[in-house]
């Protein structure tokens, strides 16, 4: 990769070893600013009391609980007022893990900064390192800013945090001023990034972009700039709540107009559209929404996954295409020896005591620590010479003295240990070097040479070949099956990663994603003319980069995919919080990407993304479920409140009987569909749709809600002659019934709590009305065994007759991963 470097900033100064004097530093401390990658926000407290006031729920709640105080209904006004805590209490939860979250892509880059100026070596904050300034930077410290290496040699960086490739890469000085205008590409190798460690070696870096300029600094913007908008759920309650509110209240006017128009005067008037506003406000919605995205939370939370944000549990069952990282998601993110292939007669511990005498663990290098690790114990020796690996030698060669005499010993790239061996190794060993690198290893050759004696020099000649390590960063046990589950249930698998091509492709096979997978790298997605058009079939994307990544997750999204982002780096963080639901590691993930995530994996198992979605369907159907409940029992409630007194009918219900059948119907809603089981799992397989309900469900809700307003109306009018009480009894079983019947059609009565609700509200209501002291103190009469048969017959008719919503049978899911 290659990178832009501004020449018009350090012209002059790569070959300078003195560094800048106090007026060069003041000059461009004033021009570029100071290395802060994060500005200074302002009080923390009003930061939160904005975002909060953004959120039209609360306000709903908040007019809907003053209105209910108003009509002196104070149980219910002090109810909605308590609900508003847990959202308030969301926002500043969230808002707090946004400011750990900075504190968390801080965490990487250095406080202080050793740097020449006029000649001499001084430490700084990092924030005062200014462009131009020569930087030192020793064995484990991380870059103070972007730059050019301009000295230093056995240079070998962690560069995980920015690519998420697990290997170190070797880095070199760059040698000379580039000619060229005020910008020239230069190659990576010669480059030092903010945010970035130095595994071996002393370098020099002159500096040429600070704080916000930097490519982590660039990654911060992306994940801090990034927005989190309401989730389609959101939007259709919060529209669907806005219609009926709009319509209750137009309502109530008419009613009270027509009442008053009537001669019942003004106490009638505000009583009738009092007792309407209670029975057609929809404060029910906002509550179950709240109850069930809790209980989601909890569930996911028994399958080790930490949810941040409610609302992923909800936008979880939507997504249709999960953008996965590979190091340390699909992968194990260590390196392990997958293979040993002895040659020479030698066995498998002779290979690995050769590579072990050749690597160094205080070198830091995850390569040699994998190497030492599978070698054990070795036995005593001497090193009397040591040539650590260069980028320019790629080898590493060490002469010892053993039991058994002198000898050296070398390990490195294949291409470069066979060419000191012999002709015909070289010639019958290139093949199988090629086919472990093409299964996605990183091959390495072992060689060894006995010497009579030793004078100095690293020996490069009259090896042989010892034989061949296979290093790799192997795949997780259960992401085969996690991958089959998503191919089963229309979810794509796109893997984003730092790594090679070919180590992409051969994870993407060994995963499952494809025998023949379609592979682009970064560089090609940035030259395509459409990110869209580039990413359409494709399995792989390596070599990406942050801002590709994020360039990704957005143009699915612009195509209508709902996108999942898993991710353990700070290299992932910008997509993860982009994306519709972020999915974090959690035992390895960095802490910043754990805290802009939705969803945090405690066991860090690919597997529990597939309950997770399971989950997020599940919730979708229950609560789509709950909602055709509410709507389906308002209808004949609210419309027969309405159009009953309009007809010049007494009052239907009193304020005693809205508080009964509340009483019944949030409990309904609220614990009668609270069930998963593989029918709800795949029963919205893609639940991408922003509306609620299609135009199929709603046409059914409001016909079976019709027909129920017609029963009620009906037997209401039928048993008139009876008096008012013995009527308004009537219509009251009539819709505690269809309550009862609208529930087992919903939920299918799956639920011990559906039994429950069912059986206590049909108990209720019969105590209520046949008992009748109860029955005179609610303005009821006892009704007769023929009303009692025509009542329930019509309630329970409706809703069994027309149904309300068809089931479809359910997708296979993977066993490990379906819900119980």
């Amino acid at each position: 990769m290659v990178h832009p470097l501004p020449l018009s900033r350090i012209r002059g100064l790569l070959a300078d070893d003195r560094g800048l004097d106090a007026t060069a530093v003041a000059d461009r401390r004033r021009q570029f600013g100071p290395n802060d990658i994060i500005e200074s926000v302002g009080s923390p407290v009003m930061e939160l009391a904005r975002e909060t006031a953004r959120d039209p729920m609360i306000w709903f709640l908040v007019g809907t609980a003053v209105l209910y105080a108003v009509l002196s209904e104070y149980s219910e006004a002090i109810t909605l007022f308590v609900s508003i805590l847990p959202l308030v209490g969301m926002d500043a939860y969230l808002h707090r893990r946004t400011q750990a979250s900075t504190q968390g892509l801080r965490g990487l880059l250095s406080d202080t900064a050793r740097v020449l100026r006029d000649g001499s070596e001084v430490e700084v904050p990092a924030t005062e390192v200014v462009v131009g300034d020569l930087a030192i930077v020793a064995t484990g410290e991380p870059f103070p800013a972007d730059g050019i290496l301009v000295d230093g040699t056995e240079l070998r960086v962690d560069e995980s945090a920015l690519t998420g490739e697990a290997y170190p890469v070797s880095k070199h000085p760059l040698r000379g001023e580039p000619a060229g205008g005020d910008e020239v590409l230069v190659d990576s190798e010669h480059w030092g990034f903010a945010g970035t460690r130095l595994l071996t070696g002393r370098a020099r870096l002159r500096v040429t972009t600070i704080g916000k300029e930097t490519l982590y600094g660039s990654i911060v913007q992306l994940a801090t700039g990034a927005t989190r908008e309401r989730t389609p759920l959101q939007r259709a309650v919060g529209g669907l709540v806005t219609a009926l509110l709009v319509s209750a209240a137009v309502l109530c006017a008419l009613l009270a107009f027509v009442r008053l128009q009537e001669g019942y005067g003004w106490a009638d008037a505000i009583v009738s559209a009092a007792t309407l506003a209670v029975a057609a406000l929809p404060e029910e919605f906002p509550v179950v929404l709240t109850v069930f995205l809790g209980v989601g939370v909890y569930r996911l939370a028994r399958r080790k996954a930490l949810v941040n944000r409610a609302v992923a549990v909800e936008n979880i069952g939507r997504v249709s295409v999960i953008c996965s990282d590979k190091t340390g998601t699909i992968t194990e993110g260590r390196l392990r020896l997958a293979e040993v292939v002895p040659a020479n007669g030698n066995d498998r511990a002779a290979v690995l005591r050769m590579a072990a005498l050749a690597a160094r663990l205080e070198t830091g290098d995850p390569l040699d620590r994998a190497i030492i690790e599978a070698a054990g114990d070795q036995a005593d020796t001497s090193a009397l010479a040591t040539f650590p690996f260069t980028e320019d030698r790629r080898r590493e060669t060490v002469v010892v003295r053993g039991d058994d005499g002198l000898a050296a010993y070398t390990k490195g790239a294949p291409e470069t240990v066979l060419a000191m061996c012999s002709e015909r190794e070289r010639a019958a060993w290139s093949e199988r070097v090629g086919e472990l690198a093409s299964g996605g290893h990183k091959v390495i050759a072992c060689a060894s040479r006995r010497l009579g004696e030793y004078s100095g020099g690293e020996p490069d000649r009259e090896f042989v070949l010892g034989g061949l390590l296979a290093i790799s960063d192997p795949v997780r046990a259960q992401v085969p099956g996690a991958v089959e589950w998503c191919r089963a249930n229309d979810v794509r698998v796109i893997v984003l990663t730092g790594d090679h091509p070919n180590t992409a492709r051969a994870v993407a096979i060994e995963m499952g994603l494809s025998k023949a997978p379609v592979v682009i790298t970064g560089d090609q997605l940035a030259t395509a003319a459409s990110v869209a058009t580039a990413i359409r079939g494709v399995d792989v994307v390596a070599r990406a980069m942050p801002a590709q990544k994020l360039a990704i997750v957005r143009a699915l999204q612009q195509a209508g995919e709902h996108v999942a982002v898993t991710g353990d780096g700070v290299n992932d963080v910008p997509a993860l919080q982009a994306a519709d639901v972020g999915i974090a590691m959690g035992h390895k993930g960095a802490r910043s990407a754990r805290e802009v995530s939705a969803i945090v994996l405690l066991d860090d198992n690919f597997g529990s993304i597939v309950a997770a979605i399971a989950e997020g369907r599940s919730l979708f159907t229950n609560l789509r479920r709950s909602f055709q409940y509410l709507l389906v029992v308002h209808i004949p409630l609210v419309l027969t409140a309405t159009f009953i007194p309009l007809a010049g009918y007494p009052v239907l219900y009193l304020p005693i009987h809205i508080v009964w059948l509340e009483a019944i119907i949030h409990p309904t809603a609220m614990l009668a569909f609270q069930r998963t089981d593989a029918d709800l799992a795949a029963a919205s397989s893609r639940s991408t749709e922003v509306q609620l309900f299609s135009r199929a469900q709603w046409l059914r809700i409001v016909g079976v809600g019709l027909a129920l307003t017609a029963v009620v109306a009906l037997t209401y009018g039928r048993s008139l002659a009876g008096g008012d009480e013995h009527a308004r009894a009537m219509a009251m079983v009539v819709l505690v019934t269809a309550s009862a019947s609208t529930t087992a059609v919903l939920g299918r009565l799956r639920t011990r709590a559906a039994w429950v609700v069912i059986t206590l509200s049909m108990a209720i209501t019969v105590a209520l009305v046949q008992i009748p002291w109860l029955a005179a103190s609610l303005h009821l009469r006892p009704m007769h065994v023929d009303d009692w048969l025509l009542a329930l017959a019509g309630g329970a008719a409706v809703p069994l007759v027309l149904g309300i919503e068809r089931h479809r049978r359910p997708r296979p899911a993977s066993p490990s991963s379906s819900p119980s």
